[in-house]
Formats: C-alpha cells, sequence, structure tokens
C-alpha cells in the first residue's frame, strides 16, 4: 500500500468526510507519478497517451512504475512528474487522470473538471502583509490536522531551510493568532516555503488566516526566544538527487506538452 493507496482508502470510507478528501488530493499533488506517452519525448516535449472512457479524455498516470508496466505489459516510454506539475500540463484540456487503473486498490477516475480545482487550489498565492509582532508564545487551540499537515508538507521541502518554529503570536494591533517561523531559509526560497505552509493548512479543511508565515535567521534574537517556546519542525537536508530515468523527472526541466 502506497500513500496514495492509503489516503484513496480513507477517502472510499468516509466519502462524506471532507477533509479525507482534501488529504487525498494533497497526496496526488505531492506525490510523483509516471504518466504514459503515445509517444518518444521529443526534447522537452511530451505527448501524453490519452484514452477515451465514459465520452472523456483521460491521461494513464501510475504512482509507481511498476505499477505502469505491469497495466502497460510492454516497455513503453513514460515521464515522471509531480501531480502539481500535471496539473500544470493538463489544466483547462478538458483531459482528466485514469489513476493506477486494474493495477492498485486506488484504481480511480479523477475527471478534467477535479483536475481544473486541484490547479486553482494549488495556485493560490498567500497574501504578504506587514503587522508587526509583540509576543510569541507557545501554540495552543490549533487543530491536531494542522500540525501534521504541516510535519508532512515540511518533510517534502528539503534544503529550503534549516528548521521552523510554529508558535502562538499577538500582534501590535492586539490581534492573536499563528506564526509559522522558517529559520535560515534559503534565498529566494521564501515565497515556495509560505505557499507550503499555505497549503498544509488549505488541505487541512482549515480556514485561511490562522497562521502567518516569517523568516528569522538563526542569530535573531526571536530565535532564541522561538527555541524556547515554539513547536519546532526539522526540515530534512538535501541530498543530491540521482539522474534522471526518464522524460519529465528532472524537475528543473518540465517538460512541455506538444
Amino acid at each position: 500500500m502506497t500513500d496514495l493507496d492509503q489516503a484513496h482508502a480513507a477517502m472510499q470510507a468516509a466519502p462524506d468526510d471532507d477533509a479525507k478528501r482534501l488529504q487525498f488530493y494533497e497526496r496526488l499533488a505531492d506525490t510523483e507519478l509516471f504518466m504514459l506517452l503515445g509517444a518518444e519525448a521529443d526534447g522537452d516535449k511530451i505527448t501524453p497517451e490519452l484514452f477515451d472512457i465514459e465520452n472523456q479524455q483521460f491521461a494513464l498516470i501510475f504512482d509507481r512504475e511498476d505499477r505502469l508496466a505491469q497495466f502497460v505489459g510492454r516497455q513503453a516510454p513514460y515521464a515522471g512528474l509531480s501531480g502539481r506539475v500535471l496539473c500544470d500540463m493538463l489544466v483547462r484540456q478538458n483531459i482528466g487522470f485514469a489513476l493506477n487503473l486494474d493495477v492498485a486498490p486506488s484504481a480511480m477516475l479523477i475527471p478534467a473538471e477535479a483536475v481544473d480545482w486541484l490547479h486553482a487550489t494549488l495556485d493560490n498565492t498567500p497574501e504578504e502583509s506587514h503587522a508587526r509582532l509583540t509576543e510569541v508564545s507557545a501554540p495552543r487551540g490549533l487543530p491536531e490536522a494542522v500540525v501534521t499537515g504541516l510535519d508532512r508538507k515540511l518533510a517534502i521541502a528539503a534544503g529550503l531551510a534549516q528548521t521552523a518554529y510554529l508558535a502562538a503570536a499577538t500582534y501590535e494591533d492586539g490581534a492573536k493568532g499563528h506564526v509559522l517561523a522558517f529559520i535560515d531559509a534559503v534565498p529566494g526560497a521564501q515565497d515556495a516555503l509560505a505557499k507550503a505552509a499555505g497549503e498544509a493548512l488549505t488541505f487541512s479543511g482549515i480556514e485561511a488566516g490562522i497562521m502567518d508565515v516569517l523568516f528569522a535567521r538563526s542569530d535573531d534574537q526571536l530565535t532564541t526566544h522561538l527555541e524556547k517556546v515554539g513547536l519546532r519542525f526539522d526540515l530534512p537536508a538535501l541530498h543530491d538527487p540521482q539522474a534522471p530515468s526518464a522524460p519529465g523527472m528532472d524537475p528543473d526541466k518540465p517538460p512541455r506538452l506538444r
């Protein structure tokens, strides 16, 4: 059972639970997926193998290479892409996802409308503000789903910062909330980290605005205080990736449809 299998099973077991459905789509976005191609890649251009199912076109995707091989039963070209990149490529093209058909318990058809919705959800950009903090203290009252969502989301933000601290916050205007402070973020990574934190909230089913994001250095006085009161998350170090084994598996060179 893969993570996607487990999330799918939880969603199927509780069809009226919006949180379970959101968690499944979060896994889909974050998982590396393998899409069957209709022809070998031409440089950075790829052609998905599309199938007509129930009067709609679907791209065949699998969450493991061996599942794709099992379905096809022969050697076939494919591209390895995250779910979010696939959504970027196929949004508003009336193409859905045929996930793990005939080879896994998570087999399902995801219609084009759901692909478009997931793209729009992932495309939300956090708003920048300049509120001034007056106090930070131990976090309190946050739903467990937020904490576990942050832990999962930050675990895949390898190399973007050293640590993060979650704390309760009081602002100059008297407003109260929570803040997630990233320590020693890599230059240029702030937007990606803020978006990751926002997605953790969104896919936990929590209203936006419950948590702000800030960035600090390890030698800041604020960091010293956060070390005492905050809930710590350690981001994994970035390891050198292995050479891509198929078109699309290099995240720095996303493919284009042709």
